[in-house]
């Protein structure tokens, strides 16, 4: 490559997408975690090279010249340079919707907003230095590079994360909160005012693994993953205020499927510290979900942000004696008390350590949920995905009724038709009903039976479970 003189005024340097070979020279980790929250102004103090490697030649205070990034979502352009070591003035140009940053491996950060630019400086050393977007999950969908310098070469990409790492369970991991599975009740009146908070968050997914996630709450202390399960009727109005903390790292946003909105208008992002007021009519019934929507949206989702809106038809669902909702969904783990590895779920083929209903494996295996013979029960369930299908089964019993994705079998119908399982890709839902012959216990599944093993299985108790009696 040819090499550009040192003198040039404006340097364009946007990331050849090679990884980070040596991550020894962070003083922070650069894919996992919760990173540092981003300043909310550009850094303009000097700073000086790394401990330990070579100093700039020049005088403290030459500027050799500017270098551009330019970033998108997710990544910055393609382009590689080759300067001499010194210190240099960075403009960060981001041609985004949502914010961004460039992070050099000695934690000097400039940070832009979408559709903005910000300015600062930065010590290349003489070996050169790597630098990514610090935004959780952002370096793990790309956005990381290298600056060269003369008589260094390039480095070679990392080696990519094996689907195989194990993580080891901490014994130490607080308990989890078990979730209720009852449904609520159908929210009373025709206009909803509802604040929807979103709290990045630390969360035991299993016994021993904890995670940082991102949960959706009607207050901050009430986040959940998923989050809270909402219910109304066609024609409803729902005025949801999304409120993103200051306290947060990273932008989010919100996507009702059960609404008909431009996305770029209620599904925008927000940043920290700022609310939308996202305003819809439920015009459809079904099982909906919602989830965020912000770029890199596998990141986000994979990482807590989805829940269940139950819609009912103008006229009700009819009685019936218990109703519960579960939400199928995946957890693919990072190191304990970081985020999720993005890596494992962009993977061609998912293998997720832990699939569960609502949020945490096995949770229902190890609690069963009680109910009694006879009982008419109704199940609201929904595959949240992001990545794996779900073919919902109650093993013992046979649904009677079903209402998937709008299409019904209905109970008593013509030749008495029944369903032993309910097939579901990611975002889709439906309304299973049955009931239970006798006392014991009936496990309910994906029937995808790679899956019940890591997390996917749970028990109806039905009397005291034993049968004999």
């Amino acid at each position: 490559m040819p090499r550009l003189p040192a003198t040039l005024a404006v340097l364009l340097i946007a990331v050849s997408l090679v990884g980070c070979a040596d991550n020894s020279r962070w003083t922070f980790s650069p894919d996992g975690g919760r990173a540092p929250a981003p300043p909310q102004t550009p850094p303009q103090t000097p700073v000086g090279p790394v401990a330990g490697q070579a100093s700039s030649p020049s005088a403290p205070d030459d500027v050799l010249g500017e270098l551009t990034f330019t970033a998108f979502d997710l990544g910055f352009e393609e382009a590689a340079a080759e300067v001499e070591p010194g210190r240099y003035a960075v403009r960060l140009v981001n041609n985004g919707v949502i914010l961004h940053d460039v992070t050099f491996a000695d934690g000097t950060t400039i940070v832009a907003e979408g559709g903005q630019a910000a300015g600062g400086e930065v010590v290349i050393p003489a070996g050169g230095t790597d630098f990514i977007c610090s935004i959780p999950g952002h370096a793990a969908a790309g956005m990381k590079g290298r600056v060269t310098t003369a008589g260094t070469a390039a480095s070679s990409p990392a080696p990519a994360a094996s689907n195989a790492a194990i993580i080891e369970p901490d014994p130490d991991a607080p308990a989890y909160d078990l979730r209720d599975p009852a449904a609520p009740t159908l929210a009373d009146g025709t206009a909803h005012d509802i604040e929807l908070y979103i709290v990045e968050q630390q969360m035991t997914v299993a016994p021993g693994f904890v995670q940082t996630v991102f949960a959706y709450g009607l207050t901050p202390e009430a986040a959940t993953v998923p989050g809270p399960t909402l219910r109304v009727k066609v024609g409803d109005t729902l005025r949801v205020t999304f409120k993103n903390p200051a306290t947060n790292v990273m932008p989010h946003s919100l996507d009702f499927h059960a609404s008909m909105v431009a996305w770029n208008d209620e599904m925008r992002d927000i940043n920290p510290g700022e609310e939308l007021v996202y305003e819809f009519t439920a015009t459809y019934a079904g099982v909906y979900m919602y989830h965020c929507g912000t770029a890199g949206a596998l990141s986000h989702i994979m990482n807590g942000m989805y829940g269940m809106v139950i819609v009912e038809p103008e006229g009700g669902l009819a009685p019936v004696d218990r109703e519960f909702f579960l939400v199928q969904s995946e957890w693919y783990l990072g190191p304990q008390g970081e985020l999720g590895n993005y890596d494992k779920a962009t993977a061609g083929a998912p293998d997720p350590e832990f699939v569960t209903f609502n949020g945490i494996a096995a949770q229902y295996k190890d609690n069963p949920v009680q109910v009694e013979v006879g009982q008419r029960i109704r199940i609201f369930v929904l595959d949240a995905g992001p990545n794996v299908d779900s073919s919902f089964h109650v093993v013992g019993t046979i649904f009677d009724e079903v209402i998937k994705e709008g299409v019904a079998l209905r109970r008593g119908n013509e030749g008495n038709w029944g369903s032993q399982a309910v097939d579901l890709s990611p975002a889709q839902g439906a309304i299973v009903e049955f009931s239970l012959a006798e006392d014991g216990l009936y496990p309910f599944v994906t029937h995808a039976f790679n899956y019940p093993d890591n997390g996917a299985i749970g028990l109806f108790q039905a009397g005291d479970g034993d049968p004999a009696n």
